[in-house]
């Protein structure tokens, strides 16, 4: 089983948000990042810039939740 991916407790509680609106499947990453940045995301925002290559697997197969804030 793939490992879990690292991100911290705020971009993760936005994502569940634009999760949990049902506005866009979370495979497409470039409608996910608008959402966000609309809402003013911008922890989430920044955290998928760095971490394109992580996000495919952060939907598959969870978070492993880093304690920074």
């Amino acid at each position: 089983m793939a490992e879990k991916v690292k991100i911290n407790r705020t971009a993760l509680e936005q994502l569940l948000t634009i999760r949990d609106s049902g506005e866009t499947n979370m495979f497409a990453f470039n409608t996910v990042q608008r959402i966000a940045y609309e809402r003013d995301f911008y922890e989430l925002v920044e955290w998928m810039e760095e971490h394109k290559d992580e996000y495919g697997a952060l939907i598959m197969y969870g978070a492993d939740e880093e304690t920074e804030e």
